[in-house]
């Protein structure tokens, strides 16, 4: 099944979801979790120093505002996901009304973020514009090559957003931040539940595609923000923090969605091509779990004491 008979078979599909998701979203606005009274005037010639940051008492890590800042530009970078989504699913019809609401809810998501990162000071301002212009001039973010493989990559990466945007508020220790992440990772989470089942009406109506396009996604996934300046450094104090890592990759998203949600190792009528997939994806799966088990081990004991 080609990307627009995929497209067509999958449409009456997608308004029961598009309506599933307007009757659970919930109306908020980004001024309500900002503490503006925490913000301040900029005085000229002012560098920022982490003296200047206004948590409500708490003291973050360097970790912890690494992925403030990868969190921020990955929302900020969404004039290059709505290119991308809109290229897969069209701008008519119910496809396009959804990308059009995905877009619209995406855009307070950096709002809500920026807004707080400002008036805390929690990071440095002067490295979160120079980091925004480098990323959003570059208009650096995966591609995935088909539509097959777009739906399987968006219902994983957006679950991956949500659990990233979660952990980082846990770890603030700041209430309000904590509030800020989670009303964020709320709008996430109803994004994924979009994807994940639009992929699995996807896998019923065309197996064989759609498990050469899981195989394919689980083996180059990547998250949006390579084309942030310094990405890897942030990529691993992040996974350092256990905010975003290995096996938090494959316990929380790898496993629950390719192997329960959508039960590949279970999907039938499969011809060679689609077979050959799925056994590759399970030996991949098997793979992700040996190494999230010993990246868990060897991180846990570098944090015993000496």
């Amino acid at each position: 099944m080609n990307e627009q008979d995929i497209l067509r078979e999958l449409t009456p599909i997608v308004e029961q979801l598009l309506e599933r998701h307007l009757s659970t979203s919930k109306e908020w606005f980004p001024h309500e979790h900002v503490p503006y009274g925490r913000g301040r005037d900029h005085v000229e010639g002012h560098e920022w120093s982490e003296d200047d940051a206004d948590l409500g008492g708490a003291t973050i890590t360097p970790e912890v505002r690494s992925a403030l800042l990868v969190n921020l530009l990955t929302e900020d970078n969404l004039p290059y996901y709505f290119r991308t989504v809109e290229r897969m699913f069209g701008a008519d019809g119910p496809w396009g009304e959804w990308v059009r609401r995905w877009t619209a809810e995406e855009g307070r998501h950096a709002m809500a973020i920026y807004g707080y990162l400002m008036t805390t000071r929690a990071i440095d301002p002067v490295e979160l514009e120079r980091s925004r212009m480098v990323q959003v001039s570059k208009g650096q973010t995966p591609e995935p090559p088909t539509t097959h493989e777009g739906f399987i990559y968006l219902a994983l990466q957006e679950l991956a957003t949500r659990i990233s945007h979660r952990n980082t508020g846990m770890q603030l220790g700041d209430p309000v931040g904590y509030d800020v992440m989670k009303r964020v990772s709320a709008d996430e989470n109803l994004h994924q539940l979009f994807y994940r089942d639009l992929a699995a009406a996807a896998i019923e109506a065309a197996p064989d595609v759609m498990m050469i396009a899981m195989e394919k996604q689980v083996r180059s996934f990547a998250m949006p923000g390579t084309g942030i300046p310094d990405f890897d450094r942030h990529a691993a104090a992040i996974a350092r923090a256990g905010i975003y890592d290995l096996q938090i990759h494959h316990e929380q998203i790898l496993a629950p969605v390719v192997l329960r949600q959508w039960d590949a190792a279970n999907i039938s009528g499969l011809s060679g091509d689609g077979a050959a997939a799925q056994e590759r994806l399970m030996k991949r799966m098997a793979t992700s779990e040996r190494v999230a088990k010993r990246y868990a081990e060897k991180r846990d004991a570098a944090m015993q004491p000496a």
